[in-house]
């Protein structure tokens, strides 16, 4: 499958035309023969990409005190508990924040409240905070986060990922994609037998399709 995937990289970079902007990398899996009216079949899955995802992924964390102050140093940026209420009551600023980050973190007891004023912002974007206990140091949590993508599939047979950019070095995107495509496969009943297509592309550039060994 390995070689499947490089050809068909190769193929997508060599096909993309050259853009003022860097280009992300998708996947795209069609699956069939999985009712995914039944959410127990839905795929949704935070896979750790061995080459990174090829840009800066920013993180924000609700803290005060110690943890904000280790939050700082990891590069997170902080955002105080008492905007939270602010934060509800100005969705446009809320939203605004919301599609400035990837991820947020949260001191365990800040939990509630942000459900309460910030819940739909954050939750329709797949971005409510994940809960850092005081055991935890959120600057590692960050690090393994900055690595990370979600794949979700939703009620929808078609859903894609960005595995990368067109930055990133072909053995780091072959490595990436890899790591995806085994991932999906392993959660479908009957592996690739699951799959009715694959296709990898640039973000403007045309899909490549992905020939799967069943």
């Amino acid at each position: 499958m390995e070689e499947n995937i490089t050809q068909a990289i190769q193929a997508a970079l060599a096909a993309a035309p050259k853009r003022k902007f860097v280009e992300s990398i998708d996947i795209a899996f069609t699956i069939k023969d999985i009712d995914l009216k039944n959410p127990t079949n839905r795929i949704k899955e935070e896979i750790r990409l061995p080459s990174g995802r090829g840009k800066e992924v920013k993180v924000a964390m609700f803290a005060t005190g110690e943890a904000a102050s280790k939050a700082k140093e990891a590069g997170i940026k902080v955002i105080s508990p008492q905007e939270i209420e602010d934060l509800g009551s100005n969705k446009t600023r809320a939203k605004t924040i919301a599609n400035q980050h990837d991820f947020f973190l949260s001191e365990v007891p800040h939990m509630g409240l942000i459900g309460r004023y910030l819940g739909t912002v954050l939750g329709p974007r797949g971005k409510m905070p994940r809960p850092v206990p005081p055991t935890l140091d959120p600057g590692t949590i960050a690090t393994g986060l900055r690595s990370t993508v979600v794949v979700k599939s939703g009620d929808k047979m078609t859903f894609h990922v960005t595995f990368g950019t067109v930055e990133q070095s072909e053995s780091d995107l072959v490595a990436n994609a890899l790591e995806i495509y085994n991932r999906i496969i392993s959660k479908l009943e009957r592996g690739a037998g699951n799959l009715r297509s694959v296709y990898i592309k640039t973000t403007m550039g045309p899909a490549q399709k992905l020939e799967v060994i069943l």
